[in-house]
């Protein structure tokens, strides 16, 4: 790794590393709990074991933005499309399809 010459850039190699790795735990743990709910429904798991992941997964989301890792409406996007693939299952479910 080539460091630069200039103290201060110095510094922000170091700092912007450390906040990569910190982002990059936010975003795995987030993608994590969203491929566990859209897993659940794809096993045709009950709908309060999807509700309760979809939380997970919410919360995941929210806290990826809150810390900067993900912009906010990429995080609202998100949840809005998680939202609706939950709703449709439990919709589906409701019907006994």
């Amino acid at each position: 790794m080539v460091m630069p010459n200039i103290k201060s850039a110095e510094k922000r190699v170091k700092v912007s590393e450390k906040k990569r790795v910190v982002n990059k735990a936010y975003k795995t743990s987030m993608k994590n709990k969203t491929k566990a709910v859209l897993l659940a429904i794809n096993e045709n798991k009950t709908v309060e074991e999807v509700q309760q992941l979809f939380i997970k997964a919410q919360s995941a989301i929210d806290k990826a933005a809150r810390r900067g890792a993900i912009h906010k409406n990429q995080a609202s996007r998100r949840k809005s499309r998680l939202a609706a693939k939950v709703k449709a299952y439990i919709a589906a479910k409701e019907q006994g399809v």
